[in-house]
């Protein structure tokens, strides 16, 4: 008898239009990167930001998520601080960048740059 393997859920969610701002952020990529990587470095007021930055070599330890436009990359050490978290791109007149809502965050500062859980 056959065992099926399970298909396990991305921890993160990323909307279309964050994939579509990967897909930006690796035509744009200097050279060398083969990823854009999400973590959670402890800073701000709240203890905790999220960073996205670029990576030039994966970590095997780190969650992988494949998008239409390049890897995803989540930092292996935030991975319990952002399971069930959507990300967005966002942009209007006056701001752009990513969005998170986190599940897991208990509270964040006044200017949002920074959450604890």
């Amino acid at each position: 008898m056959a065992t099926a393997t399970r298909v396990r859920p991305a921890a993160l969610i990323l909307t279309p239009s964050a994939e579509e701002r990967i897909a930006t952020l690796m035509t744009n990529a200097p050279e060398g990167a083969v990823g854009v990587k999400l973590s959670t470095p402890r800073r701000g007021c709240s203890g905790l930001a999220y960073s996205v930055d670029y990576v030039t070599a994966p970590d095997p330890m780190d969650e992988k998520i494949a998008t239409p436009g390049g890897d995803f990359y989540v930092d292996a050490g935030s991975i319990l601080y952002l399971i069930g978290s959507t990300m967005n791109w966002v942009e209007d007149d006056f701001t752009a960048g990513f969005v998170f809502d986190n599940p897991n965050a208990k509270g964040s500062c006044g200017c949002g740059e920074s959450f604890t859980v």
